[in-house]
């Protein structure tokens, strides 16, 4: 029997329950929703995070979609599902912690005796310490993002190659490769030998089914490639980045695009415009670089020096 927090399951089932990790303002315990997929055969096993920023819910979409869909009975190893780290941030659909106003993913590994962020990066780290591979769910916020994984451990990393495994692997189509901030689970895990990584599954309000869709196809592609499942996952050319261009908007006003969402983009193409109310053109921004359209405000009002889009840099296909 494999057991996380009150879930437990014997070979072949599923089985779901809580991980506590505190209490609520009334001194009520809460813990966060988890489930464990135990499969028929032994085997590796797979843990899955999703929601640790409260307002990025595709990853919760992702958790509702896939977990129903596997088959213990026809699964080798075993799953881990955190369904939703950030429980107090997702209560009232806030990116942040609003108990202590923290950023939970970047709070790793955690405080059995900290803050609320820290209480939950511990607990949960703990569970992700069991595995041999990690799925880390995000979104871009609430901004337009292309669909993307990324690999946050560096490029001169150990484990660095076997995350770029993974990420292409999950094969959203685009690859991050770029050393993240301290505290995110996917800086932290590699260091303890876990092949870890960050789907960011596109950004928007509420979730987006075609985002979710591609994060529960790339769920599969995992557990199939790593022999979770039987089956083959044929590979497909990742776009890979390496660093942002962001750009800001000189003046304030309204943005126009003049590129979408994936366009490749040379130094001097026109990002997008500015206009006063009455559309008036105000600045033209343009490209630095050479790169990709990755991400944008989703918002068209802008004031002047108000971040607006990001171009990826560094791209190759591999």
């Amino acid at each position: 029997m494999t057991s996380l927090g009150t879930a437990r399951a014997e070979p072949g089932e599923v089985g779901v329950g809580r991980l506590v990790v505190g209490e609520t303002r009334d001194g009520a315990e809460f813990g966060l929703p988890v489930a464990v997929i135990e499969g028929a055969s032994e085997g590796k096993t797979l843990y899955i995070q999703a929601a640790s920023d409260g307002d990025e819910l595709n990853g919760v979409g992702v958790v509702s979609r896939f977990v129903p869909q596997v088959d213990p009975t026809e699964l080798s190893g075993t799953i881990l599902v955190v369904g939703i780290v950030n429980y107090h941030g997702f209560q009232v659909a806030e990116h942040r912690n609003p108990i202590d106003d923290t950023k939970t993913n970047r709070t790793y590994p955690g405080d059995e005796n900290g803050t609320s962020s820290e209480r939950i990066a511990h607990a949960t780290f703990a569970a992700a310490k069991r595995a041999d591979y990690v799925l880390d769910l995000h979104q871009g916020s609430t901004s337009r993002m292309l669909n993307e994984v990324r690999v946050r451990c560096g490029r001169r990393h150990r484990l660095h190659d076997e995350c770029l495994e993974l990420a292409k692997v999950f094969g959203c189509g685009h690859v991050l490769d770029q050393k993240g901030p301290d505290g995110q689970l996917a800086r932290v895990a590699p260091d303890e030998g876990i092949p870890t990584v960050d789907p960011e599954l596109g950004g928007c309000v509420g979730w987006d089914e075609e985002s979710i869709e591609i994060g529960v196809q790339g769920v599969f592609n995992v557990l199939t490639h790593y022999g979770f499942l039987e089956g083959e996952v044929t590979q497909t050319p990742q776009t890979r980045a390496t660093g942002f261009d962001q750009h800001g908007s000189p003046v304030g006003g309204l943005v126009h695009w003049q590129r979408e969402l994936g366009d490749r983009v040379t130094p001097g193409d026109p990002l997008f415009t500015v206009t006063d109310v009455f559309g008036t053109e105000k600045e033209t921004v343009t490209a630095d670089s050479t790169g990709v359209l990755w991400r944008s405000r989703r918002l068209p009002q802008v004031a002047t020096g108000e971040y607006v889009c990001s171009v990826a840099t560094g791209v190759d296909t591999r």
